[in-house]
């Protein structure tokens, strides 16, 4: 069987469990996005190991398949931004700061007293607390979309903190590279932390720019050209644009710049057009496939030998350090106990952020492989106790919203 058989069986085989998964979970009062995550954990090398079985000899196919899965998140970041109107978003900047800034300063100085736990020595513990403090918000941004709650105090909120940790997080990350060095390049090394704040200082210019002049002009025109979905097109191509200009010059996750484009887009008279056509190739094809690759990245059998208790304490860091301190922050800024709690366990799941720095920290020796395994463990633990915990939370809220009016 020819390497593009193999993908084209593969994909067949994820697309379909994956939306089989999603209803089940649907039909069980859960997020369709649980169900897809637990098909990839049941497809992965936890049970089945399905990419190595006998008939898929193609060494570059799971590769494959994460390249399509990273399109899929784009994609879902790209709607959750067109849902959101920037007005409203900004509404919301004091609880993003707040909660943002908290939200990476618990787990990193937690994370680091883990490390210490277990005898690391400090740079190496610090690194491991810098892991843990990234957050990936796509998931609770489709477990909100489902539950029709993404544009709501929670929802912006969650995405601006989400924003905000982002950067921290990019930044923390070139000042400890600067702070790991000797003393004779220590000069070049603060010079790096300038120019990383520089770049994604011109990123945002940049895509502000464009996003707020050119992107509902050029909408428009291209929608008027008698081009076959060129309105779809067009947008695609921001958003592979926008992601890929925020990685190379502002030094964020691609997802950022795929964020930012749909809160551009989000502002033109087309909006209610793009968001049928981009959701229709996001959620038939490339969403099922990412959140299925998510499961298909983790072996629990790794988590439950050795390994168990330094990945056990670093959940347990995860869950509380996020919803400490994004919880904390979102307090100071005004929020309810519930709403507080909603948007720490929003802010809960890690993702390709911490992946990402995490895969810095093992090829420049600050991470171990067992620690590697822990965060991995650890990235798959937290997205799938997010969506049906977010889900409940905020059913609560709404039946204690219920009790209140019935009362009066």
């Amino acid at each position: 069987m020819t390497p593009f058989l193999q993908l084209t069986l593969t994909l067949a085989i994820m697309i379909t469990l994956a939306k089989l998964g999603g209803y089940l979970s649907f039909r069980f009062g859960q997020p369709a996005v649980l169900g897809e995550l637990l098909v990839g954990i049941i497809l992965g090398p936890s049970i089945l190991d399905f990419l190595h079985l006998s008939i898929f000899t193609d060494r570059h196919l799971q590769e494959v398949i994460q390249e399509l899965a990273e399109l899929g998140v784009m994609m879902l970041m790209f709607l959750a931004g067109l849902e959101l109107h920037l007005s409203e978003l900004l509404k919301s900047t004091k609880v993003a700061v707040l909660a943002g800034i908290l939200g990476v300063l618990f787990p990193l100085l937690m994370g680091a007293g883990g490390g210490a736990i277990f005898a690391l020595a400090l740079k190496n513990a610090l690194f491991l607390g810098l892991t843990l403090a990234a957050t990936s918000v796509s998931i609770s941004a489709q477990t909100l979309m489902e539950l029709n709650r993404l544009r709501s105090k929670i929802g912006f909120g969650l995405l601006g903190a989400a924003v905000f940790d982002d950067i921290l997080v990019v930044l923390g990350l070139s000042i400890f590279t600067a702070l790991a060095v000797d003393n004779a390049t220590a000069n070049a090394s603060m010079g790096m932390i300038v120019n990383t704040l520089l770049r994604m200082g011109l990123f945002l210019a940049i895509s502000s720019v464009i996003g707020y002049y050119l992107l509902p002009p050029l909408s428009l025109r291209i929608f008027s050209l008698e081009i076959s979905q060129g309105l779809i097109s067009f947008v695609f191509v921001t958003i592979l644009l926008f992601g890929w200009l925020a990685d190379t010059l502002g030094k964020m996750a691609a997802i950022t710049g795929a964020f930012l484009a749909g809160l551009w887009f989000a502002r033109t008279t087309l909006k209610e057009r793009i968001v049928t056509g981009i959701s229709t190739i996001a959620y038939g094809i490339f969403v099922p496939i990412f959140f299925v690759d998510v499961g298909l990245n983790a072996d629990v059998k790794t988590l439950l030998g050795s390994n168990f208790w330094l990945f056990f304490v670093l959940f347990l860091i995860a869950v509380f350090g996020k919803v400490i301190g994004a919880g904390l922050g979102a307090l100071l800024s005004g929020y309810s106990s519930l709403e507080a709690l909603q948007l720490g366990v929003g802010m809960m799941s890690r993702g390709e952020v911490g992946l990402i720095v995490a895969s810095v920290g093992i090829a420049d020796g600050y991470l171990t492989t067992a620690s590697f395994s822990a965060i991995v463990g650890v990235v798959i633990a937290t997205t799938l106790l997010t969506p049906p915990l977010l889900r409940y939370l905020v059913h609560r809220e709404a039946l204690s919203s219920k009790l209140i009016i019935e009362r009066e």
